[in-house]
């Protein structure tokens, strides 16, 4: 085909020459020339169309696959931009006081956490048990086989909880504090605020007062007491400083060695009162607070808190162990 085409385009332009007009004014060499002249216009008209086609069809097959390669390339940017826009979404992370990013994962202690704080809503159930803490791990989506992540089981349940509620009895005193300090509140004697805040921290027993004394079984249990100590004389000395005990003497040792046996003993009242929201237990501690403000002004001298502390939890162990099969809230 490009031959014929060059074939008849050379053959045009011989024709072109030969028509081509020269001096010679014979009227047979006139039509001769001017039919010529008109094939020649006719062969050139012919060739430009078919060059006009041929470029035509060449620009579209060149614009089909142009067209093939950029709906490729737009594909491939679509694809770029969609990874682009993937890693710039927001994940778990967090910045650092450096600001560097790092992965935020849930420790297993916290997942601990979540799980015992859902166990404690099944304790009215399923009493201090394992069972109560597989329940627990099926409230928060997890397997109930999740209670082989607790080596100490019922153990570590009501160490928790107790530590929840000493948890929310120091931050009730020190915004109780904080209202003193502005002026929005009166401050209380040493005595009602001792008493108030062991009031309030035994009343947290209440909804489980029926096996509270499983739980204080399980606290003095040899491998729990540890935690259990640590737990009480941190409580007690949170108590003491929010009632304004700022001591450096002895009276230090001698306050929270009292108020330990106080909270000891009178928990053991209460989990044996039977009277109308616990009103003998609440005499019975006012009694005693009384008793240590008193003392501490005259007490001396007194055994480190540790080992006064640990003498008062071997009593609470003594008398709960006599009380062992009783039907202590009769």
């Amino acid at each position: 085909m490009a031959a014929l085409l060059r074939g008849l385009r050379s053959g045009g332009r011989a024709l072109w020459v030969f028509a081509a007009p020269t001096t010679t004014h014979h009227p047979q060499f006139a039509k001769l020339r001017k039919g010529l002249h008109c094939a020649a216009v006719r062969l050139q008209d012919e060739s430009k169309y078919d060059k006009t086609s041929s470029s035509t069809s060449s620009s579209s097959s060149t614009s089909g696959f142009v067209h093939d390669h950029s709906e490729q390339d737009t594909t491939e940017a679509s694809q770029q931009a969609s990874a682009a826009e993937e890693g710039s979404r927001p994940n778990t992370s967090y910045q650092d006081q450096s600001g560097e990013q790092e992965e935020e994962y849930e420790t297993e202690e916290q997942l601990q956490t979540r799980i015992l704080t859902a166990a404690v809503e099944f304790v009215p159930l399923y009493g201090w048990s394992m069972e109560a803490i597989a329940a627990g791990a099926e409230t928060i989506g997890l397997s109930s086989a999740s209670t082989g992540m607790f080596d100490n089981g019922a153990g570590e349940l009501v160490l928790h909880f107790v530590a929840q509620c000493n948890s929310k009895l120091t931050e009730s005193l020190a915004d109780q504090h904080n209202q003193v300090q502005v002026g929005q509140a009166e401050k209380k004697t040493t005595a009602e605020f001792l008493r108030d805040a062991v009031e309030t921290r035994l009343r947290m027993h209440i909804p489980y007062i029926e096996s509270w004394p499983k739980a204080m079984s399980i606290l003095l249990l040899p491998h729990n007491i540890p935690d259990s100590l640590k737990h009480l004389c941190s409580l007690v000395d949170d108590i003491w400083y929010y009632a304004g005990d700022r001591s450096t003497d002895m009276n230090w040792y001698t306050k929270r060695a009292a108020l330990t046996g106080i909270f000891n003993t009178t928990e053991l009242v209460m989990i044996q009162d039977s009277s109308e929201d616990f009103q003998d237990t609440w005499a019975f501690l006012e009694n005693r607070i009384q008793d240590v403000v008193n003392m501490a002004g005259t007490v001396k001298k007194v055994q480190a808190t540790g080992e006064a502390a640990v003498q008062g939890l071997m009593g609470a162990a003594i008398t709960l162990k006599n009380l062992t099969g009783l039907n202590l809230r009769r």
